[in-house]
């Protein structure tokens, strides 16, 4: 159904990298996103009343929230997709995470309200229960209830496929409030059918409202969360970081690879810089034209901007190759998860200096002046006259 709905309404749907693409099919769901939402919340806001529920007209309003959430994904796409400018050089594909952002306060938002009026019901019917108005119980009420479910399954599917065909944040936070819409509305379906067959002492419908507002702000909690990291910046997911090495170490030209940095600014917007180690005895010319086929490589096949350094360091040499190893076991014994790179080897007649960087995990506790100290320890155990000049990198 999604496809078809596609071939409709997004021209040229498969090519997703493109910023016209992806704004057609924001475009699509944005707005069946808006109009089903809106049928939906206006349904439920008159059984709500005519029932007297509390947690149906609470649903309403949430539907109506969503209907506005949708409404800034349909702006927020629109903006997405203008071209970089001398303002914004990196485009502005990063407004999803804007979007994504007011979405969630949206859905909080809600979610507050929502546990404040079941609270105060729920309250007031232990206390005095003589002023809780009785909820109707209708087959109208139970069908649109039903009919909101199939609806908002319909839409968090929806955003799920597409969101993930174009790799898009304000869609993954649509589809996970969806869920929790099908989650909310079907506890409030449960509770009135309970209600009606199995009359309590306390209001069911204030209590499965603070239920469902529980729900919502769990929701809104977690699209916050994953918003706030992508605005952040985060690291770069293993797949990504994996097609990179592959790419590049298939040229015979590549000894090693180090210092990936990968910075996302949206879907189909990834700038890249790293350092490829080559045969310092190499032809200079042969090695800068291989560094440029794969920061072109790099581009037409996994669509990253990569800036490539290249790195000569001494190959073959086995004086060189030797001390390499003594530095990168005297790395493993203060941390196995400690790497070398860039190593060389400046020799001089009363000693010798042994240069390279380390890439350290974030994970490990040591401090970098501890970490220096401890591998210039273990390589001097071996050779006093030896020493380590190390640099540390944080990854």
């Amino acid at each position: 159904m999604f496809d078809l709905l596609a071939r409709w309404f997004v021209r040229d749907r498969k090519n997703v990298n493109d910023p016209a693409v992806r704004r057609a099919y924001g475009m699509m769901v944005s707005i069946i996103g808006i109009v089903l939402n809106l049928i939906l919340a206006g349904g439920k806001l008159v059984v709500g009343i005519l029932s007297g529920s509390l947690s149906i007209e609470a649903d309403a309003v949430n539907n109506l929230s969503d209907a506005g959430a949708a409404l800034v994904a349909l702006i927020c796409f629109r903006i997405s997709a203008k071209p970089a400018d001398r303002d914004h050089p990196y485009g502005h594909a990063r407004m999803e995470y804007v979007a994504s952002m007011i979405v969630s306060f949206l859905i909080l938002l809600v979610g507050f309200e929502l546990l404040r009026e079941s609270a105060i019901t729920l309250y007031t019917s232990i206390v005095t229960p003589e002023l809780v108005a009785e909820v109707a119980f209708s087959p109208v009420t139970v069908a649109v209830l039903g009919i909101s479910v199939l609806g908002k399954l319909f839409l968090a599917a929806l955003n799920r496929a597409i969101g993930k065909r174009i790799d898009s944040a304000v869609m993954r936070a649509a589809s996970a409030d969806s869920l929790s819409d099908v989650l909310s509305t079907a506890a409030v379906l449960v509770a009135l059918i309970i209600a009606h067959y199995l009359p309590l002492p306390f209001s069911l419908d204030g209590a499965m409202g603070i239920l469902v507002s529980v729900l919502i702000l769990i929701a809104g909690g977690k699209i916050l969360l994953e918003t706030k990291n992508s605005i952040l910046g985060e690291a770069p997911d293993s797949e990504t970081v994996k097609a990179i090495e592959e790419l590049v170490m298939s040229y015979p030209i590549s000894v090693g690879m180090h210092d990936l940095s990968v910075h996302k600014y949206g879907a189909g917007n990834i700038i890249a810089t790293l350092h490829v180690e080559v045969d310092g005895k190499g032809d200079i010319f042969e090695a800068h034209d291989a560094i440029d086929n794969i920061e072109r490589e790099l581009w037409h096949k996994l669509h990253v901007r990569a800036t490539v350094h290249l790195d000569p360091i001494v190959v073959g040499d086995p004086v060189v190759d030797a001390m390499h190893a003594v530095a990168v076991e005297a790395v493993k014994t203060v941390d196995a998860r400690i790497t070398v790179h860039d190593f060389r080897m400046v020799r001089g007649t009363t000693h010798s200096n042994l240069i390279f960087d380390v890439a350290v995990p974030f994970e490990c506790t040591l401090t970098d002046k501890e970490i220096v100290a401890a591998i210039g320890e273990e390589v001097g155990k071996k050779y006093p006259d030896h020493y380590t000049v190390i640099s540390v990198d944080r990854v």
